[in-house]
Order: structure tokens, then C-alpha cells, then sequence
């Protein structure tokens, strides 16, 4: 396991300071959103007209190395339908092979989506990203079908290959708290980390509930060996850097 930062970190400044940012915080490996809208490094669409630009574009990273890729494909924030679908997660995925990373990091769909549905688009994902030898990652979400671990793991089940991007807040301050989530364990392709609490979803590292010992353990014991991907982002009053500092230390110190 190794330690890197999300891009999102840093929603309020412009994408090409948060990688020297990061550098200066001693990060060496970073995710990059690829996101249609919002806070983004380049957006689907802009991948899928020029490959060979999105791949330049996607190496100027201040030297650090990218540990997966965070695609979303919305229109005025509701999810891209049809063959352009495919077609932006297809060229996605030929950018992850051109710079050798391996987690593309999907959302899920939204609670209410026909469960048939959904295991269709998803096992075309997987086979769409087998090809460029990507893992599709389902993140774990607040109102979406992955908010409970159970269903989860479902899907999992349900389509061969594809594993979890684990953001253990989702289950923690979500309508599933209390729950054991230690059953997603063995399908997590990838981890995203802050700190939480049953109320609050962003909280000073260190002041919530999030029990990063156990976490990383567990994780071990699925001999689980990519990312632990800080997702911090800044809350007022309190220094942003020394948060970030902070979880970066704690998560060294475990592994």
C-alpha cells in the first residue's frame, strides 16, 4: 500500500497548482478526476476528441505518478446515457493504459435504478476497460446502490472483474451507519480516505470515527496493495495543508 492525494482536494484553486502542492507536502503519487463537470484535471469529452493531448495534459503532473483516475460522465449533473457513454469511458480507459494506471474509479448508480440495468452497464465497463487491462472500481456512495455494503457486494458478485473504490464516510455518516463494512474488503480496487463522524462527513483528522489502524489491517489481510488516497478537503478556520500533512503521516505511519 502507498499513500496518495485526490486532485479534489483542492476545489477552490486552479488544477495546475494542486499538483506542486502537493509536492511540497511531500505527496508522491496523486489521482486525477476526469470529470465532465466540476472540479476537474480534463473531462471525458475532451479526452475522446484528442487522446494524444488528454495523455500530455495528464503526465504534467509535477513528477508524481498517477494511482488511478476518477471518471465521471454527467450532463447538468445527471449521468451520460447511450453509445457516447461507452465511447468517452472507452478513450478513458486508453488514456489509463497510456499512463499505466490500472483503478478507474465509476460512481455507482443512483438508488431506484433497476438492478438488471445496472448490472448490464457495469459489466460492459469491465469489458470495455479488460481490454486496456483497467479494474473498474464502483465507488461506495451516499444514494446510491452502493451505499449499502450488502448490495455492494452484490454487484460485485454479480459481474466478474469489477471490485470497490471503498470511501468509508459513505458508511459511517450515511443511513447505513453502524453497519459492518468489513465484507466489501476482499472486492476493494481502491481507497479514498477523510476523516467523519455520524453527523458530519468532513471532520479534522484525528476527531472522527474513522479507525484507520483497523482499516489498513483489514485491507492487509486481503493482501490489498495500491492506494490510500487522501480526499481532504478544506474546512473553515482550520489549515488545509496541515490537515493534508497530517493524514498523509497518519497513513505512513501504518503501513
Amino acid at each position: 500500500m502507498f499513500v496518495c492525494a485526490s486532485i479534489e482536494c483542492f476545489p477552490a484553486s486552479a488544477k495546475e497548482e494542486a499538483p506542486s502542492r502537493l509536492v511540497d507536502l511531500e505527496f508522491s503519487s496523486i489521482e486525477l478526476p476526469i470529470h465532465e463537470e466540476g472540479n476537474s484535471w480534463i473531462r471525458p469529452s475532451e479526452v475522446l476528441a484528442n487522446l494524444d493531448s488528454a495523455i500530455d495534459r495528464c503526465r504534467d503532473t509535477q513528477r508524481l505518478a498517477v494511482a488511478a483516475l476518477s471518471i465521471e460522465q454527467t450532463v447538468e449533473g445527471r449521468p451520460l446515457e447511450g453509445e457516447l457513454y461507452y465511447q468517452q469511458f472507452a478513450a478513458c480507459c486508453k488514456l489509463a493504459k497510456a499512463l499505466k494506471v490500472v483503478p478507474l474509479i465509476v460512481p455507482a448508480a443512483e438508488l431506484g435504478t433497476p438492478f438488471n440495468a445496472e448490472i448490464e452497464r457495469l459489466r460492459e465497463l469491465v469489458k470495455i476497460a479488460s481490454f486496456e487491462g483497467c479494474l473498474v472500481a464502483l465507488k461506495t456512495q451516499i444514494g446510491c446502490m452502493t451505499e449499502d455494503p450488502d448490495t455492494a457486494t452484490v454487484l460485485c458478485d454479480n459481474v466478474k472483474g469489477l471490485g470497490l473504490c471503498l470511501d468509508p464516510t459513505h458508511y459511517i455518516t450515511g443511513p447505513r451507519q453502524g453497519r459492518d463494512f468489513s465484507k466489501v474488503m476482499p472486492y476493494v480496487y481502491h481507497v479514498q480516505l477523510r476523516d467523519s463522524t455520524k453527523t458530519d462527513m468532513h471532520v479534522r483528522i484525528g476527531q472522527g470515527d474513522i479507525d484507520y489502524g483497523k482499516l489498513v489491517s483489514q485491507l492487509a489481510h486481503e493482501k490489498y496493495d495500491r492506494a490510500l488516497s487522501a480526499h481532504v478537503p478544506p474546512l473553515d478556520d482550520y489549515d488545509h495543508r496541515a490537515e493534508l500533512r497530517k493524514i498523509r503521516l497518519l497513513l505512513e505511519s501504518l503501513l
